[in-house]
């Protein structure tokens, strides 16, 4: 790239910074009433169904063959427990695994209770890319809201955690649905209605703020001068730092008669 190409460039990225800073920050009425949806679906549904490889722990307090039981549920989607053997459990929830268990452990004991909870998601992602110290997937909970993804990522000044954007991949096979928010006015307000509750494999992307990205720019178009300018200076400092190391060495007397 040509010395005149790299100021074209570097003048160019003023205009972008103004362009990009002046976009509208309200996201579309539609768009944010399909989310809400999404997220009063997924409310109705009260609990995380768990997967392969989640792990579950078991309470029985009368029953001490299952009591303190910790399964990870296997590729068949199935536990391993005593009298019971090999019990399914993938795809259901916490309550609906417990009512299960109850059931038959019934075979062996009165009104037996039963309570499991999950100890740790594995099976499902989302993930938090841009800006974030904290980047990359995470586990999904069923209980992770948008403001929990991006409190939880490593934000900081270069962030720009007032255009967050949501990406949820399509079921249908159609394009992703997008939704920008405003998380630093949803917290200064205490305005959770745009608080919406993630779902697997979507994707919160925090961009950098347009300081920030103009930074970047800069930085990409300075950086292939950079190893050009430090070839060039490079032996004029090992020429100094040399003269100072034999001015040294001349001052201690460790030179005589001109010779080492």
């Amino acid at each position: 790239m040509t010395a005149a190409q790299h100021r074209y460039k570097i003048l160019l990225l003023p205009a972008l910074l103004v362009g990009l800073s002046s976009i509208g920050c309200a996201p579309k009425n539609a768009d944010m009433l399909h989310f809400l949806r999404e997220h009063e679906h997924e409310v109705s549904a009260i609990d995380y169904r768990v997967g392969i490889p989640d792990a579950i722990a078991i309470g029985a307090p009368r029953m001490l063959e299952i009591d303190g039981e910790a399964q990870r549920i296997q590729p068949d989607g199935k536990i391993n427990l005593k009298l019971l053997g090999e019990v399914k459990v993938v795809g259901m929830t916490v309550k609906e695994i417990a009512a299960k268990l109850e059931v038959l452990m019934s075979r062996y004991y009165v009104d037996p209770k039963v309570s499991v909870r999950v100890v740790s998601y594995a099976s499902k992602k989302y993930y938090v890319f841009g800006q974030a110290g904290a980047a990359g997937p995470k586990a999904y909970t069923g209980r992770d809201t948008l403001l929990d993804a991006v409190l939880n990522s490593g934000v900081n000044f270069l962030s720009w955690t007032s255009r967050v954007k949501v990406i949820r991949p399509s079921r249908d096979g159609s394009e992703p649905l997008k939704l920008t928010v405003n998380v630093d006015r949803m917290i200064k307000k205490g305005d959770w209605s745009k608080n919406i509750l993630l779902e697997p494999e979507d994707a919160v992307y925090i961009p950098p703020t347009p300081f920030a990205w103009f930074g970047q720019r800069l930085r990409e178009l300075i950086y292939p001068i950079s190893p050009a300018v430090e070839a060039y200076t490079a032996p004029a400092q090992v020429i100094y730092a040399n003269d100072v190391y034999d001015d040294e060495y001349r001052n201690r007397g460790y030179y005589q008669g001109g010779r080492r």
